[in-house]
């Protein structure tokens, strides 16, 4: 018996296939195995083709099909991770209108702004825990007024997986959390947030039927069937937003447990038990994958859209050509901590919420001529990252979480021990690493949906832990770096 999970990302489309007796991977695989592009018309503009998304998915089938000689009949459930916040329009035959707005796009700002000031931050904040921000709600307010005849003919919004799971099943639906994700969940009500559907002029009907996490959410029609080389009728019983996702796939659920992910955004992660907000919504809260009415999870997120792209830009441009990235980590291991003197500010990839919604760009700051090489350009390129994440962890602790250890999967910047090390030494947490990631978890998060599992601890008892990382004996050099950092990021702000 076999669970089969996708993770939609920004760059390619993973899949995983597990055992679910014994929680093991027995074939995993990606495609493209090169970066899927992003449109970009313009600048703060991101988009992606759904249809690419689809092609993805049926390439990558192939792959973890062949690579495990499993029989497709035995594979019980379908789970999905995805690229939050992304945007797909599709009117009444269900043909795409235009190509999907994803996340690090930045044009939904101005809509999100303007109704947080009109609505009042006591009623978005009292009901949706966040201001409508740059998320989906947002975005689809921007076709709107731009885009009217596309908005005219809008029979119903879907996030990605939404739109992936109906090309599979006939069956669009989506979540709790996949409606928070849109800003477009009422902490309050239980349901979609009315106030907001109406100040923008939605008709509620554009949204897809409201289903829980972990539970049936169709089953694969015989034409995608065919497509994918699946059985007919094998059912999708879960999904989530790739940081939920994450946090799921780390066996995260409770209060005070937290995650974090470094790929192409940056993300802490961490499980409130209470209805909370940052006055300043500075952080988002969604609602978890085991948030339910009787039982608050809210997912607390701090999110650096300028992680991983500029950690790829460093790469690219700072690095000596056919650098890989472990000669790249030893490079910046080269350089002492703090740099030298040189911090990075690493906002270079549209507006971060962190920041207020504020698009400052990256920026450089402290280079001297005479001292500093690449050696310190890349140390400061992932310091600047760790601090980004240290920010916004202390507005986290200023509304109730305890960050004292960090579960993170061994992947992307956690395999750099600079990265890793500044991460435990500034926020003096432990860092525990583990063996999985985010197609593994979704996964597993299909085994709970089908019912093969309990509950988490069942699902995630084969978990395996590679690693601690310890904060330095001696932090100071540590904390010292950050304060500088911090110091230059007020004035660029100011």
């Amino acid at each position: 018996m076999y669970l089969l999970g996708y993770d939609i990302g920004t760059s390619s489309v993973k899949a995983a296939l597990v055992n679910a007796a014994t929680g093991e991977c027995v074939a995993s695989a990606f495609y493209p195995e090169t970066e899927a592009p992003i449109k970009s018309l313009k600048s703060g503009w991101a988009e992606q083709d759904p249809g690419t998304w689809w092609n993805f998915v049926k390439e990558v089938t192939k792959l973890v099909l062949s690579e495990s000689k499993v029989n497709s009949k035995d594979i019980k459930a379908i789970g999905f991770s995805y690229q939050m916040h992304g945007l797909v329009c599709v009117d009444e035959r269900f043909n795409l209108l235009r190509d999907s707005i994803i996340w690090c796009d930045s044009r939904g700002v101005p809509y999100g702004e303007k109704a947080f000031k009109e609505l009042g931050a006591e009623n978005c904040l009292g009901h949706l825990l966040n201001s409508p921000g740059n998320f989906t709600a947002a975005k689809l307010q921007w076709v709107k007024e731009n885009e009217p005849d596309i908005f005219s003919r809008i029979c119903k919004v879907m996030l990605p997986a939404d739109y992936v799971a109906w090309k599979m099943t006939g069956r669009l639906v989506t979540t709790p959390e996949g409606l928070s994700e849109y800003m477009l969940w009422d902490f309050k009500e239980n349901g979609p947030a009315k106030f907001l559907m109406d100040y923008y002029g939605y008709d509620p009907g554009i949204l897809p039927e409201v289903v829980p996490t972990f539970s049936n959410q169709g089953e694969l029609t015989a034409e995608a069937a065919a497509e994918l080389g699946l059985a007919e009728g094998t059912p999708i019983t879960y999904r989530a937003g790739d940081q939920p996702n994450n946090a799921l796939s780390l066996n995260v659920f409770n209060p005070g447990e937290v995650a974090s992910t470094a790929g192409t955004s940056g993300v802490v992660y961490g499980i409130n038990g209470t209805v909370d907000y940052d006055p300043r919504s500075r952080v988002n809260n969604f609602a978890h994958v085991n948030h339910s009415e009787r039982q608050t999870r809210i997912g607390v997120m701090t999110c650096i859209n300028g992680t991983g792209i500029l950690n790829s830009w460093c790469k690219r441009n700072i690095a000596p050509q056919g650098c890989s990235y472990p000669e790249m980590n030893e490079l910046a291991a080269q350089a002492p901590v703090g740099s030298a003197g040189v911090s990075i500010l690493p906002f270079g990839n549209g507006a971060e919420r962190v920041l207020e919604n504020r698009e400052t760009g990256c920026s450089f700051h402290g280079i001297n001529f005479n001292i500093h090489n690449r050696t310190h350009m890349l140390r400061a390129a992932q310091e600047g990252i760790v601090f980004s994440f240290m920010y916004g962890m202390e507005i986290m602790e200023g509304i109730g979480m305890q960050i004292n250890k960090i579960h993170a999967g061994n992947a992307n910047m956690f395999l750099s021990p600079v990265f890793r090390d500044t991460l435990a030494s500034v926020s003096g947490a432990t860092i525990d690493l583990f063996d999985t990631d985010g197609a593994v978890g979704a996964a597993k998060g299909a085994g709970m949906g089908a019912g093969i599992y309990k509950d988490n601890n069942e699902a995630f008892a084969s978990l395996v832990k590679l690693g601690e990382v310890h904060p330095a004996a001696d932090r100071t050099p540590y904390l010292e770096a950050y304060a500088r950092w911090k110091e230059c990021l007020s004035k660029v702000l100011n």
